[in-house]
């Protein structure tokens, strides 16, 4: 069991559930709710709470992925350079991460925004009235995007995970191998 990674795989896949999950939730719940209430200036107010409650969850799950990921990237590293196909996986997969990381650090910095401005009155959680200051419409039209974004690219992290997943099959690992070892085969 010296050699088990259980616990970097166990961190890097509850971590990426939480992130998936809690920003899917988020996307469909969170502001779906907060779209409900009658009062158009509680309805930031409320999606507001929710995300601020999540903040810090989601970042400890960002990080225990991230921490799992490492660990596991180190202890194929010889498997990424040497099995044809593995490196290309994980190159999209460092990718995604990437860009799930990029849009969910946006997309607080823009839901801090909104946050900051009080409580506007506002249609829903991403949708500004005819009401709403500027400011706040034009990161909540952002926010819109990116509720939908931040979902999308970590479900591309849990594809290219579960294709690295099935490289590690021995009959991958020996075809990849010896494609290495002679592409024209």
């Amino acid at each position: 069991m010296a050699n088990s990674n259980t616990l970097a795989r166990t961190l890097h896949d509850l971590g990426l559930a939480t992130w998936f999950g809690g920003s899917l939730m988020g996307a469909v719940g969170v502001n779906g709710a907060a779209a409900e209430a009658t009062d158009p200036t509680e309805r930031s107010k409320i999606a507001n709470a929710g995300w601020a409650r999540w903040t810090p969850v989601n970042l400890a799950a960002i990080g225990a992925h991230l921490a799992g990921g490492a660990v596991i990237l180190a202890a194929n590293s010889k498997r990424v350079a040497g099995q044809a196909g593995v490196g290309q996986a994980t190159v999209a997969k460092l990718a995604f991460t990437g860009a799930a990381l990029a849009a969910t650090a946006y997309s607080r910095a823009l839901g801090q925004k909104v946050m900051n401005a009080g409580t506007p009155p506002v249609a829903g959680a991403t949708e500004p009235s005819s009401s709403t200051p500027s400011d706040v419409a034009d990161a909540q039209s952002k926010l819109k995007t990116l509720q939908w974004a931040i979902p999308a690219l970590t479900a591309g992290i849990i594809v290219t995970s579960a294709r690295l997943g099935e490289q590690q099959r021995p009959t991958e690992v020996a075809s990849g191998l010896l494609h290495r070892l002679n592409p024209a085969a």
